[in-house]
């Protein structure tokens, strides 16, 4: 049977507790780094962005609509001076000069649609940018409350891992104190089960939380106190004392 001086069995529950408290900080870690706050800031910021961009599409059409029609009212435009230029020059028969006052006509009132529906696109216009802005302000304050989600994560997160890294330092020099041995047995059964040792307490594993059964209580009882004994549940060494009632 392994076999490990009282006092040396005692220091494991030490040991054991690092190891506990390393546990707890790593899922503590994990549980901070999958931020709820951080995920619905990241899920609204892409909702203000889809929107964003749908408006920018609706704005970038609309500014290209209101460019057509200035081209076309400044087509219509041209159409018609270069008529009256020839009207005013009266470079054309009578009937040339009736058939151009009659197109000129026609292109004012063509022009006067043009500029009707310019307004009309200029008036969607205006709406739209106003409505670009108001998104665009959006988005850029949920990019804020983002980046502070973030941050105020990251900081939580950040001190976790120098609180894990102070203990862990802590566990690797309690670790080179043991005797290799010992040391060996208590990780290979941590590895296995995740407790390495734990106390038997008025005849309870704390390692299983279950109370011995009465003929291994006994056998327990009656193993020297430098040999190792084990949990029958969990398979954790039992460190043992007769102050705990063992």
């Amino acid at each position: 049977m392994a076999k490990a001086a009282p006092a040396e069995q005692l220091r494991l529950l030490d040991l054991a507790r690092l190891d506990s408290e390393i546990t707890k900080l790593k899922r503590t870690i994990a549980e901070a780094s999958n931020d709820a706050e951080v995920d619905a800031a990241q899920v609204q910021l892409a909702e203000s962005g889809a929107a964003l961009a749908g408006v920018l599409a609706r704005l970038t059409a609309q500014q290209a609509a209101l460019k057509d029609s200035e081209a076309a009212v400044e087509k219509v435009t041209a159409h018609i001076n270069k008529d009256q230029k020839r009207i005013d020059t009266n470079a054309g028969s009578a009937s040339d000069m009736m058939a151009l006052s009659h197109e000129v006509e026609s292109l004012t009132k063509r022009r006067s649609d043009l500029e009707d529906a310019e307004l009309e696109i200029m008036g969607e216009l205006e709406e739209i940018q106003a409505e670009h802005d108001a998104a665009a302000a959006l988005n850029t304050q949920r990019s804020a409350e983002l980046d502070a989600h973030t941050a105020r994560r990251d900081a939580a997160v950040a001190a976790l891992k120098e609180e894990l890294a102070a203990v862990e330092a802590r566990r690797k020099e309690s670790a080179a104190s043991f005797d290799e041995g010992l040391f060996t047995i208590y990780e290979r059964i941590r590895t296995r089960s995740g407790i390495g040792a734990a106390r038997l307490f008025h005849g309870t594993s704390e390692a299983s939380g279950i109370a011995l059964a009465a003929g291994d209580l006994a056998e327990i009882k009656a193993a020297p106190a430098d040999e190792i004994v084990f949990c029958p549940d969990s398979g954790a060494i039992l460190v043992r004392s007769s102050e705990w009632g063992a």
